[in-house]
């Protein structure tokens, strides 16, 4: 398995280029091309100003959450990175089923590829939230070093879940349609659309501490939103937590490998 995960490394350039193919071909017939990878998450934000300005103002402790659509934008641009990423891995060993069926070909290089391109949409959402924290006056320069720190411990854990959903579609296609799904409830049980404090009286906050995704959105939320130091604990648990998961589903990816050429 370490000699395989070795020679991922030595595919850099394989999974560089054909980052660079899927990124180009997203925006191909496209007027505006890569620019959508900076307007849709500035309407997006814009939307959700209006929204939450206008047609549902926040009240009682989610009024303490100002500018809301801000706090929503936060997290929402991390989830948009991991949850798209899950989806699609989903189905990336049958779209790619002739690259698959090459005898020399590394199939773990889809998985990251998948990862990969839905990284660089997500660093180009990133100066639209930056523009935002500063027109709004957030202090999030004291802690910003942490940010790249947070970037790879979810890119680790995003990793670590596509290889094993890619692996694992290739012989359950209902994949796909559950993860959907789950992802709507995981969506909801991330605090994302509302601050953690309002679950801390709840019986199901054990759920939230559980939760991966909840200790990486409130570290992204503290250093850009509130602009203070996040759990250092928790998120050092969390990076131990991704490399580990990161190697047992690299090893389950291993393991079945042999397998897609005949069942993709």
């Amino acid at each position: 398995m370490f000699e395989n995960l070795k020679n991922a490394y030595n595919y850099r350039a394989l999974i560089q280029s054909l980052v660079v193919r899927e990124l180009k071909a997203r925006y191909r017939g496209s007027v505006l091309g890569f620019f959508w990878s900076f307007l849709n998450p500035l309407l997006l934000l814009l939307v959700y100003t209006v929204v939450f300005t206008f047609f549902l103002p926040q009240r009682g402790a989610m009024d303490e959450i100002q500018p809301y659509a801000l706090f929503l934008f936060t997290g929402l641009l991390p989830w948009t990175w991991f949850s798209t990423s899950l989806l699609e891995s989903a189905s990336v060993m049958s779209v790619n089923a002739n690259l698959i069926q090459k005898i020399l070909f590394p199939a773990e290089v889809l998985p990251f590829v998948n990862v990969f391109t839905n990284l660089c949409h997500f660093v180009l959402g990133l100066p639209i939230l930056f523009a935002f924290l500063i027109i709004f006056s957030k202090p999030f320069l004291p802690y910003l070093f942490l940010f790249p720190l947070i970037m790879l411990i979810q890119m680790i854990f995003t990793l670590a879940l596509t290889l094993l959903i890619s692996s694992l579609s290739v012989h359950f296609r209902d994949i796909r349609d559950i993860l959907a799904n789950l992802l709507t409830l995981w969506f909801f049980t991330t605090p994302i659309i509302y601050p953690i404090q309002i679950m801390d009286n709840s019986k199901l906050r054990f759920l939230f501490d559980l939760n991966p995704m909840t200790h990486i959105v409130l570290a992204y939320q503290d250093v850009l939103y509130h602009g203070r130091l996040p759990s250092m604990l928790k998120l050092s648990c969390m990076a131990l937590f991704s490399i580990i998961a990161f190697l047992i589903c690299y090893a389950i990816f291993d393991r079945l490998r042999d397998t897609f050429a005949e069942e993709v």
